[in-house]
């Protein structure tokens, strides 16, 4: 008996997933360096999946009263259906694996570098001008004709 069509829809979905992620995605191709080093990178991958569909063809009359004429099996229903999904997948390198030297080490990536930092702290600069132009008009001193006398 054949499925319903959301599952068909899901099943195919899944299967695609399957074919572009695999051990390799996440553990990369290892990379030789001349000095003998291997570099491997790991990676981070997320998935986000949704799925959905709706049969919409209108009731019957009895249908909408709650009779039902069926014999009790639950032959699938042949209302037309209409579905579809949807499906992410982000990758995130994490860290590389460095072998070399006799040593094995773990290079975390940073993702904060200068220029994010620079870019993070404008706001917080522009604050500062703002405050130290603020305090320089409130020091100045109006000085009158009469004062100058």
């Amino acid at each position: 008996m054949p499925g319903h069509p959301i599952e068909n829809i899901m099943k195919t979905t899944m299967e695609n997933i399957k074919e572009m992620i695999d051990v390799n995605t996440i553990v990369g191709d290892a990379v030789q360096t001349a000095d003998g080093s291997v570099i491997i990178p790991i990676s981070k991958v997320s998935f986000g999946f949704v799925a959905g569909g709706g049969e919409y063809k209108e009731k019957s009359k009895d249908q909408r009263q709650g009779k039902n004429n069926s014999d009790g099996d639950s032959a699938p229903s042949s209302m037309p259906f209409a579905g579809g999904t949807g499906a992410g997948v982000s990758v995130n390198p994490i860290a590389f694996l460095v072998v070399g030297e006799g040593k094995i080490r773990l290079l975390p990536v940073q993702f904060s570098s200068p220029t994010d930092r620079i870019v993070e702290l404008v706001p917080q600069l522009l604050e500062e001008i703002k405050s130290m132009i603020g305090q320089k008009k409130e020091n100045k001193k109006i000085i009158t004709t009469e004062e100058i006398k």
